[in-house]
């Protein structure tokens, strides 16, 4: 990809993060904010959702082209989700314990909390909220963050319900699961102030950062999503969804704009050819013989080819916006959207089974001249015409320019089509939960992950290394708890980053483990019940049998503490069994020894306990 100059081109960049909140409970029931495996699933229930008009007797655009795909929506409910979560009974009042996270949020954003924060309806029939909409409620507004290339301003801080989780496609529509739905989301909205790619990553981390310095958001993925609009100045706003890395975000602004540039190209050249774009023809008499197996499968099930001429068009179909990603396949995003397979393009033809004699009656049939293109779609009637329609559409948007959108990200940085950008028609008030009055006063701005992390090495005396891994860590809050009850602040930092992260590339399921289950063996090692050598073996029957305390996973493991006369005895038997190398090498056989002794001990007792037993032996023979 050829480097840009972001400022010649005007590149203008936004963000929007989304983060699932960590609380006690969903922001509008009292349902536990905890995620399941689908087969735990107590009930099923159905819905079908169409759109309604605002206040104003508007539709969105977006959620009127999500109407025209008939689909069932099923959804997926457990002992740990209600009816509310069915919109079978209304909503609550807002969390108290959310909007108070939020409000540290806010602090931490330089932004001014606003007097009283109202729910709203935003209109989604995706499926996604079985309600059809999902609340939402502005919370703050006018913050700021830092970056190396200038300051991004912050414009709007929201908190809503996370939408339902997508288990998969079916027969008939999608299926989705209730857990999620409901989960307190706080949606951060940047200005338009992003100018390069290196930016936009570097606001989403110091964004991330701030977040994380709360200790109550949830970790892991999919609990954190960016979207992220770009635009250049010749082309449009575009909003990509769903980026699930912060560490993506330079490589997705990069991508858009190639693709935009690319589309301008396109443009360019299309207008200088008087591109027009035909009206979509039967053409299934040109395949009746065919060999395709696409086109073949589809006539067999009672469709129709439909195909419409691209005036002016030809090579531009196949031309490269993104990695292996060109204007054929944006025409192919459309028509997959309206429930086709895809589409072929004369631009790459002849190819899956279509033959050259094919290409040439579909070229006459509907009246393609040399510099024109063709695109068709076989499919069952309705959907082929549906397609075809979606595809002309795209094509006649591709001669004005670059078109406003929803993209969806793509693992690999490039985006494909998703639906047309949601305009003002999908907001209107909820009228089953009453409004709040926040009072930033009340609220304790959180320590910075930054501070932290330098803290813990003059408080701690912690290295940096160290240091950083546990203030970035899930489990910072349990660390501190830990140092306070009296851990040993480098024993708690070790056990918490270093151990789990072994264990857990041992395949040892380190999940199950509670913050109890964790300050509770950091506090019998504090105790001298367990020596710290043993603390693996007990996180590992903890993890494998998390229903025991630690106390009794010390048991489980055989590893309950001994007293200085049994480690002075076993120390003694080690020596005793090597009396001829003590003889002879006196102390230089201490380190030999030591690793023999621990063996005996298997982890009952403390290291120091045992290295000062062991010299003692070896002295008395020496």
């Amino acid at each position: 990809m050829s480097a840009y100059d972001y400022e010649e081109l005007g590149l203008v960049a936004g963000l929007e993060i989304h983060q699932q909140l960590d609380t006690s409970r969903k922001l509008f029931c009292e349902c536990p904010t905890e995620r399941r495996e689908p087969a735990e699933s107590t009930r099923t229930i159905t819905r079908y959702l169409h759109p309604t008009k605002s206040e104003l007797g508007e539709l969105d655009d977006a959620a009127l082209e999500e109407s025209r795909v008939d689909r069932e929506f099923e959804y997926l409910g457990f002992d740990t989700t209600c009816l509310v979560e069915e919109d079978d009974e209304p909503p609550s009042r807002l969390s108290r314990e959310a909007l108070d996270v939020t409000m540290q949020i806010a602090a931490l954003l330089d932004m001014d909390v606003v007097d009283q924060a109202h729910v709203m309806r935003k209109l989604v029939i995706d499926g996604s909220n079985t309600s059809g909409f999902q609340r939402t409620t502005l919370v703050a507004q006018a913050g700021e963050i830092s970056t190396s290339e200038g300051p991004v301003s912050i414009e709007d801080l929201l908190l809503e319900e996370e939408s339902a989780q997508r288990v998969e496609a079916t027969e008939r529509g999608v299926r989705w699961s209730l857990d999620r739905l409901g989960i307190p989301l706080v949606e951060i909205g940047t200005g338009p102030d992003i100018s390069s790619p290196a930016q936009a990553q570097e606001a989403a981390e110091t964004i991330g950062m701030l977040l994380r310095s709360t200790g109550k958001v949830k970790r892991g993925l999919g609990t954190i999503r960016q979207d992220v609009n770009v635009s250049v100045a010749d082309g449009a706003r575009v909003e990509i969804k769903g980026v699930q890395a912060l560490d993506q975000i330079d490589e997705i602004v990069r991508l858009e704009v190639q693709r935009q540039v690319e589309l301008l190209e396109v443009r360019d050249r299309l207008q200088e050819r008087d591109a027009v774009v035909g009206e979509p023809q039967d053409v299934t008499d040109v395949f009746a013989d065919t060999d395709s197996g696409v086109i073949a499968g589809a006539l067999s099930d009672g469709g129709e080819v439909r195909a419409v001429r691209l005036a002016g068009f030809d090579t531009l179909v196949g031309h490269e916006l993104q990695p292996d990603r060109r204007l054929g396949t944006e025409l192919s995003d459309h028509a997959k959207r309206h429930g086709a397979g895809g589409v072929f393009h004369t631009d790459e033809l002849p190819a899956y089974g279509v033959i050259d004699e094919e290409v040439d009656a579909l070229r006459e049939a509907v009246d393609a001249g040399p510099e024109d293109a063709v695109a068709l779609v076989a499919d069952a009637p309705e959907t082929a015409q549906l397609a075809i329609d979606a595809v002309a559409e795209r094509a006649r948007t591709a001669i004005a320019g670059v078109p406003e959108e929803t993209r969806d990200a793509l693992p690999d940085g490039t985006s494909r089509y998703l639906r047309p950008l949601p305009g003002a028609a999908r907001m209107y008030p909820e009228t089953d939960v009453p409004p709040v009055d926040p009072d930033p006063s009340e609220v304790e701005v959180p320590e910075l992950l930054t501070e932290k992390t330098e803290r813990y090495q003059t408080e701690y005396g912690l290295d940096a290394g160290l240091a950083e891994q546990v203030a970035y860590g899930r489990r910072f809050t349990l660390f501190e708890s830990a140092v306070e009850e009296g851990v040993d602040p480098t024993l708690a930092a070790n056990t918490l980053e270093s151990t789990l992260t072994e264990l857990r590339r041992d395949d040892v399921p380190v999940a199950r483990l509670t913050d109890e289950h964790l300050l509770n063996l950091l506090l019998l090692v504090d105790d001298g019940d367990l020596a710290k050598e043993g603390i693996g073996d007990v996180l590992t029957v903890l993890a494998e049998e998390p229903d025991l305390t630690a106390e009794e996973a010390v048991e489980e493991a055989g590893l309950a503490g001994v007293g200085d006369d049994e480690v002075r005895e076993a120390v003694a038997e080690v020596v005793e069994r090597n009396a001829d190398q003590v003889e002879e090498e006196g102390m230089g056989a201490f380190s030999g020894l030591m690793g023999e002794a621990m063996g005996a001990l298997r982890g009952k007792a403390d290291g120091g306990q045992v290295s000062d037993a062991l010299r003692e032996e070896i002295q008395k023979r020496a």
